[in-house]
């Protein structure tokens, strides 16, 4: 007699290769398919990540940039929590959540490996406890909350003497988070110190170290050479071929002999695959799973890997595809395909792709951008930024949010509010008379 029961499905990890998977299989639950689907992630929201850098500069609104899961998925079941074991013997995966921690064990039929990646600080000593990170929509709250800090206390005769390492920023990464990070921290930093009374635009030193000679190295040296004059021009300092060798409380040394006395080092210069993938007995390069071209894990029936957590095959070059967002999602949507297509017994698809084009925005309006093989700069590369990703932007509401977030821009300054993110503990009312 054969059995009834539906293909349990189970994605680990609401990214874009993660999320992009679920929304394929919403679609097919929509048409019927019979399946049991579950996305696994520690948030309840998916965050659209190429605009995190625009949170930490108060260019838009915190929540505009995420989309909460329930809304998004209607078919397939979400649990919220995280991932603490991943059995592939038993086909079972251990998951804790609420507010105890207390365990589950989900079974499986088919495990989407969708983990993302973590920050790799390369055991520079003292960096990893004193760097913000741009990974997570809590870095860049606490990013954005910490400039406006600096500039709080700085403004004071207190902190006259501090001012020095209130006022200078550094940003360690020459690829596009780094420089996304440190163009839209620019902006802000100098349209905001006019507001402080005791503070000067020329008291502001901002820094972006590089570790090869020419920042952006993936839109090529002609372009990288332009978004590094751009940046030289709105008074950013680059340290090219240089690397940060040790941070303190007070300063950071740089590998070219300069240390800099500030509090502020955003770290944007490396990223680790999940610290999981290192128990799974699959075979792996530089800590990624290796897939086939259908982004099944070898050896392992009915797991498949995806984005940060994989190296997916290039056909066409015989390299490895990028672990980018616009190949994470469409990897999700093949992985989502090609698993219908094994439980309904049809034809696979190999995974093809080929980067359609990369931009960034370099602050004050101007931006670089490579698409079809075509370079754009200057202001029509960020319009291209801009309307590119707001139309990538999931949910109607949400593109309609950041749309107003950025023409309110063009006629207000920043925000400068300080959130307080910690409880406050205050005493129980008195009962005296």
């Amino acid at each position: 007699m054969m059995s009834t029961a539906k293909p349990r499905v189970l994605i680990l990890g609401g990214g874009f290769g993660g999320m992009y998977a679920a929304l394929e299989f919403e679609r097919a639950l929509e048409r019927g398919a019979n399946l049991d689907v579950t996305l696994v992630n520690h948030d309840n929201f998916f965050l659209f990540t190429p605009m995190l850098h625009e949170v930490a500069a108060s260019d838009i609104d915190v929540t505009n940039i995420v989309s909460p899961i329930r809304k998004l998925l209607c078919k397939v079941t979400f649990f919220h929590g995280e991932v603490e074991s991943i059995d592939l013997e038993q086909k079972r995966v251990g998951l804790s959540h609420g507010h105890d921690k207390h365990c589950h064990a989900l079974p499986y039929d088919h495990l989407v490996l969708a983990l993302g990646a973590s920050t790799n600080f390369f055991d520079i000593p003292g960096l990893a406890p004193r760097a913000f990170t741009m990974k997570t929509l809590s870095d860049a709250i606490a990013l954005r909350n910490h400039l406006i800090a600096n500039l709080e206390e700085a403004d004071f005769e207190c902190g006259a003497s501090l001012r020095t390492g209130l006022m200078n920023f550094v940003v360690a990464g020459g690829g596009f988070a780094g420089v996304e990070t440190i163009a839209a921290m620019n902006d802000f930093l100098r349209e905001a110190v006019r507001f402080f009374a005791h503070l000067r635009e020329d008291m502001l030193r901002v820094i972006l170290v590089s570790a090869g000679p020419v920042i952006l190295p993936e839109l090529g040296e002609k372009l990288g050479t332009y978004a590094q004059r751009k940046l030289t021009e709105q008074k950013v300092e680059i340290h090219a071929n240089c690397k940060v060798t040790a941070v303190t409380d007070h300063d950071i040394t740089l590998s070219d002999g300069t240390t800099v006395t500030t509090n502020t080092l955003v770290w944007t210069a490396g990223i680790s695959p999940h610290a999981l993938l290192g128990t799974l007995p699959c075979p792996k390069t530089k800590d990624r799973i290796l897939v086939n071209e259908y982004l099944e894990v070898p050896g392992w029936s009915g797991v498949w890997a995806l984005g940060d957590c994989a190296m997916v095959p290039d056909r066409k070059t015989g390299a490895f595809h990028p672990p980018t967002a616009q190949h994470a999602l469409r990897e999700g949507r093949v992985a989502a395909q090609n698993i219908l297509a094994t439980v309904q017994q049809g034809w696979k698809r190999p995974f093809v792709y080929s980067t359609i084009g990369l931009l960034a925005p370099i602050g004050k309006r101007t931006g670089v951008a490579n698409i079809l093989g075509i370079n754009f700069s200057g202001f029509i590369a960020w319009w291209l930024w801009r309307t590119i990703y707001l139309l990538k932007l999931p949910r109607f509401e949400k593109k309609v949010l950041v749309a107003l977030d950025w023409t309110l821009d063009v006629l207000f300054s920043k925000d400068l509010v300080h959130f307080r993110t910690t409880r406050s503990l205050s005493s129980p009312p008195s009962t005296k008379p």
